[in-house]
């Protein structure tokens, strides 16, 4: 995409979020502008279920309320005495998994556990039609659900007595890197995110540039969705305000510091996503890093250690000092 154009549409996303604020249009729920509208006030977190502990945290199933909905997820929080502010907390977004085959403590388990040991309270999410969680999965990126859900999770966790309500980041893999990535543009109190190997692409990218393997990354009914929106919508060529005002890229003015980590040998989402969010952060003068692995794969197996690392490392400098 040229700077031209990518500029261009940034400006039309601007002028569309004006006329939005100013009563002109209606906004479609999956604008960005709609989503800043909105109201996410979470709930209690419940503890339901106390889990066997981890090297120096406990472990709970717990839940909380995203639009009426029960949602659950695996919470850990730090051994010893509660600092006075409360300890710092991570919102954990998971990537895409079988809605059918999802379970609460399963997979995640060595990204959870070097978060937890380096004391951050850490929230794992179970999406809605997740697991053990209300409500009907309906997919990332042509629907605000689980978007909402995300932000939801904060504001449980900014009530969550254990937790500094001034300090909580978000972590996501995957598709759950594009919904860290709204998350943060829609809510600033998100003090610092990262997103390995995200789906953090503009909607031309998602539309024209993403052909995932295996199919198995594809959710259910995912390629009519898409069609559906591009019939109803047209496409970006044909109604590029529409595509600017569902793309987070265009709305980075007021996001907290991002790291990004993408494998360059991922066949499931292009490193291209990573780069090009880089490059948008860079000319909208945010915040970030993106570290870039040769050989590795969609997980970053073949770096885990080194990528967790510097993942512990970026959260403290935001979240800790």
């Amino acid at each position: 995409m040229s700077h031209t154009l990518r500029f261009g549409t940034t400006l039309l996303a601007v002028l569309l979020g004006t006329a939005l604020a100013q009563g002109g249009l209606e906004a479609h729920p999956m604008s960005i502008e709609a989503l800043r509208q909105g109201s996410y006030p979470g709930s209690a977190i419940t503890l339901e279920q106390t889990l066997a502990p981890g090297a120096n945290y406990r472990r709970y199933i717990a839940s909380y309320r995203s639009e009426g909905l029960k949602i659950y997820g695996l919470l850990t929080v730090p051994n010893g005495a509660r600092p006075r502010a409360g300890w710092p907390a991570i919102v954990f977004v998971h990537g895409y998994i079988p809605p059918a085959q999802y379970r609460t403590t399963e997979r995640y388990g060595a990204y959870v556990d070097a978060l937890a040991r380096a004391g951050y309270i850490v929230f794992k999410i179970d999406l809605r039609g997740h697991g053990n969680s209300e409500g009907t999965a309906s997919g990332a990126y042509w629907s605000p659900d689980y978007t909402i859900d995300t932000l939801n999770a904060f504001a449980s966790l900014r009530r969550f007595p254990q937790a500094n309500p001034e300090r909580i980041g978000i972590w996501g893999h995957s598709m759950g890197g594009y919904l860290a990535l709204r998350a943060m543009v829609v809510e600033p109190r998100i003090r610092v995110g990262v997103i390995w190997a995200g789906v953090v692409g503009t909607y031309e990218d998602l539309l024209y540039r993403w052909r995932r393997s295996p199919p198995a990354q594809l959710p259910p009914g995912a390629l009519r969705r898409r069609e559906l929106f591009l019939a109803r919508y047209g496409s970006p060529e044909s109604n590029p305000g529409f595509w600017a005002s569902i793309t987070a890229h265009n709305y980075l003015e007021r996001v907290g510091p991002i790291q990004l980590h993408h494998g360059l040998a991922d066949t499931v989402v292009p490193v291209s996503f990573s780069q090009r969010l880089a490059q948008r952060l860079r000319a909208a003068g945010r915040p970030y890093e993106l570290f870039t692995y040769p050989g590795n794969d969609h997980n970053l197996s073949q770096s885990f250690g080194l990528a967790m690392r510097r993942s512990v490392a970026y959260f403290d400098r935001y979240l800790k000092r």
